[in-house]
């Protein structure tokens, strides 16, 4: 229990849903504080989020430009582009993968913001299935990898990436940071990227 004297940071806490289709992200726009979207969003399913979201807020009187796109974004940094970006290409594979055996109705729209088919990821989820995540990482072809828009190489590469998420409409970013050294990532990522955005 809290003390007499404990104060709260704020008032009431915000409530965000967390959806992939279109009538949770425009319930999320009519009843939320925002809208969380799945790992493998891109900027274009960012912008496709966004105006579901905006058709939400305006059937509830409400306005969305006030209201939090957060997007879970896979990462991975290196000074090395190559290094920086196998990490992001380790995930990748497990969520693709996964794509494969649960894409249902709304969240096909993840494959087609991402231009990918069910083709091309195929055999992904056959190399997760014979051989586990890595022999999925390796399946992930460099077009594959660069179509799920990762934040991922250099500090450059991924203050670019990041970038292009905010102009899509992505207003709070989450790393979901993968591969080696992540401590060290977490610190070139504090020192040569967060600055860009700290201005």
């Amino acid at each position: 229990a809290l003390s007499d004297e404990a104060r709260t940071p704020r008032g009431s806490v915000p409530i965000y849903v967390a959806g992939t289709g279109p009538r949770m992200q425009r319930y999320a726009g009519e009843e939320a504080d925002g809208l969380l979207t799945p790992s493998i969003t891109t900027p274009a399913f960012v912008r496709y989020s966004r105006q579901n979201l905006k058709d939400g807020a305006e059937s509830g009187g409400r306005n969305a430009d006030e209201l939090d796109v957060g997007c879970t974004v896979v990462a991975s940094i290196d000074e090395d582009r190559d290094k920086g970006r196998q990490g992001a290409r380790e995930i990748a594979g497990m969520y693709l993968a996964n794509k494969v055996q649960n894409i249902q109705a709304s969240a096909d729209v993840l494959l087609e913001c991402a231009e990918l088919t069910q083709e091309e990821i195929r055999p992904i989820a056959d190399a997760m299935e014979s051989g586990g995540r890595l022999a999925a990482a390796a399946a992930v072809t460099d077009e594959i990898l660069d179509k799920t828009r990762p934040i991922a190489g250099t500090p450059s590469d991924c203050i670019a990436a990041i970038e292009e998420y905010a102009d899509a409409g992505c207003s709070h970013i989450m790393l979901e940071l993968w591969g080696d050294d992540r401590e060290g990532q977490i610190e070139l990522f504090a020192e040569k990227v967060l600055p860009h955005f700290r201005r």
